[in-house]
């Protein structure tokens, strides 16, 4: 299986079919789905028709999928995905949308903000992307939290119409961002220099 990206602890490889039962485990745990679905259980069949398919996707500007399975160097354990994916295909992959969902024995280990400096290093270094952009719900402080240690400032909060509002869906949503210019004269980038 082809790897995309490795960092210290973590492999990111691309989705396959055979991944199904993972995502079924992942996306029927409650606190998993807190944020997203109000923690509802999501159908195995809509998960094969509907998610799989979007996980496999290949965007056409950059030829590669916008999903990522990640494991576990030292063991292979699956411990979910993660996103950097084309915001717009026909704008050649300059502005990429960031994301994760990882199992909750995974939460509070670092992985998160690792896969994420992972992907914004390879994709300003050597993908050719301008712009990265991570959404969450206002109150979900630990995706902010990521959102933050990886780099990305708040930009603004915004409202949109859920078609069942979850807990929290009141405060709106946030959106961050990085720019290639602001990451390359950032702290990190100097002290690897």
């Amino acid at each position: 299986m082809r790897t995309f990206l490795e960092s210290p602890r973590l492999r990111l490889r691309r989705f396959t079919e055979a991944d199904l039962d993972l995502l079924v485990g992942l996306d029927n745990d409650p606190e998993v789905m807190r944020y997203l679905n109000g923690g509802r259980p999501v159908p195995r069949e809509t998960l094969r028709t509907r998610s799989l398919p979007r996980l496999l996707h290949i965007h056409p500007c950059t030829g590669e999928p916008g999903f990522w399975a990640a494991e576990e160097r030292s063991t292979g354990a699956w411990l979910g995905w993660f996103e950097f994916r084309p915001v717009d295909d026909d704008g050649g992959g300059e502005v990429v949308e960031l994301g994760y969902r990882l199992h909750k024995a995974a939460w509070g280990r670092g992985y998160a903000t690792e896969g994420s400096r992972a992907l914004i290093r390879k994709g300003f270094t050597e993908l050719g992307v301008r712009r990265v952009t991570a959404n969450t719900m206002a109150v979900n402080a630990g995706s902010r939290r990521v959102m933050e240690k990886a780099g990305l400032r708040y930009l603004r909060t915004y409202f949109q119409d859920w078609p069942e509002a979850i807990d929290g869906s009141e405060q709106g949503e946030v959106e961050y961002v990085l720019t290639y210019e602001d990451w390359s004269t950032g702290p990190e980038v100097r002290r690897l220099g």
